[in-house]
């Protein structure tokens, strides 16, 4: 069927629009596991974090802060989640760029982040290795990356 987001941008699938800009679209995901569950995509098609166009990327989230303002004012949910999935080791289930934005209640169920329980802190000279290794790694756009850890 091919990419069922690029089909809604395209009008070509049915999709309830909450808000568009000429880079980003924002609508009600089908399966709203708590009411006003929106999905926010480029109208390119992209693939994942590591294929978007960092201005792109800047529309679709400035897109999505827009859209979690009107979910606190229609929902006035005591919580909110942003997130996005890469991958399917990541729960990636479009292959089609998109950021979730879900308003939250306390005993909704959704997104355990720790299901086996909060993992203990790593050490200081663990984090420092890995800290080192990503930063030796970071595209260097006109983005400095960040200076080492201080105590």
């Amino acid at each position: 069927m091919g990419c069922p987001f690029c089909a809604i941008v395209a009008g070509r699938l049915e999709a309830s629009v909450v808000a568009q800009t000429p880079t980003a679209l924002a609508f009600l995901d089908l399966r709203q596991a708590v009411p006003g569950h929106v999905l926010v995509v480029p109208r390119q098609h992209v693939e994942d974090i590591y294929a978007i166009e960092p201005a792109v990327a800047g529309e679709v989230m400035q897109l999505g802060v827009r859209v979690a303002q009107a979910l606190r004012a229609v929902f006035q949910p005591p919580g909110l989640n942003l997130w996005q999935s890469n991958g399917v080791a990541g729960g990636q289930e479009v292959p089609h760029f998109h950021l979730h934005v879900q308003p939250r209640r306390a005993a909704d169920c959704l997104l355990r982040v720790y299901p086996g329980g909060q993992p203990a802190p790593a050490s200081r000279d663990a984090l420092e290795r890995m800290a080192e290794r990503i930063r030796l790694s970071l595209p260097l756009d006109g983005v400095s990356p960040a200076p080492r850890s201080t105590p």
